[in-house]
């Protein structure tokens, strides 16, 4: 799996215990920072997707399992950047999808730094596996059913996603799950901790 420059950036890790019920929430397509002055690109192609604000590299070691009906393939590692870019277009795909029927830019997945309520009251906040789909021709399933492209799905242990109509079906699971109150942080710490350099586009003119 090859790293490309504009997911790879570090970032701030934080996490937290507990799951939430599958939630959607509308993307940031907004271009900040440098890409206010130039286009994203990246080996001359155009990313049609800029990172969100809250975006954030996992503590979790996270971890695809894709399969192809009963044969297990490669496992691809989702630990060691913000985001990863699926598609066919090879030059730009974190993962490379080849079924024709999925797009040169299908579908991201993005860890994201959400604020969760305790039941105490006290905010924390924790990294999270999201999936968005790029408003892909043939669209993005997670668990038998289909997204709604460009809004952010929140991802779980266990779910299985597939794209397109390619029969290959990608698990996201992690290597395992630590103590709950290690992985806390209240609000106050973390405003302390968002000095910390936060993910940042990098460009690259198209030749």
């Amino acid at each position: 799996m090859e790293s490309h420059p504009w997911g790879n950036e570090a970032a701030q890790n934080e996490e937290g215990a507990g799951k939430d019920d599958v939630k959607k929430d509308k993307p940031n397509f907004a271009l900040s920072g440098k890409l206010l002055e130039d286009t994203n690109t990246v080996n001359g192609v155009v990313i049609t997707y800029a990172q969100p604000p809250e975006a954030r590299i996992p503590k979790v070691r996270w971890r695809l399992y894709p399969f192809k009906g009963d044969e297990a393939l490669a496992t691809m590692y989702l630990h060691r950047q913000s985001a990863y870019l699926l598609g066919r277009d090879r030059r730009i795909a974190d993962i490379p999808l080849d079924h024709p029927s999925c797009s040169k830019q299908h579908a991201v997945i993005q860890f994201r730094l959400i604020p969760l309520e305790k039941p105490d009251g006290t905010v924390v906040r924790r990294v999270k596996p999201y999936i968005i789909d790029l408003n892909s021709g043939n669209g993005s399933m997670v668990n038998g059913k289909k997204i709604e492209p460009q809004r952010y799905v929140e991802l779980l242990e266990k779910d299985v996603i597939k794209f397109g109509f390619s029969s290959r079906e990608y698990v996201m699971l992690h290597e395992g799950s630590k103590d709950a109150d290690d992985d806390y942080r209240s609000e106050g710490e973390e405003d302390a901790l968002n000095a910390a350099p936060k993910p940042k586009e990098k460009t690259e003119k198209a030749k």
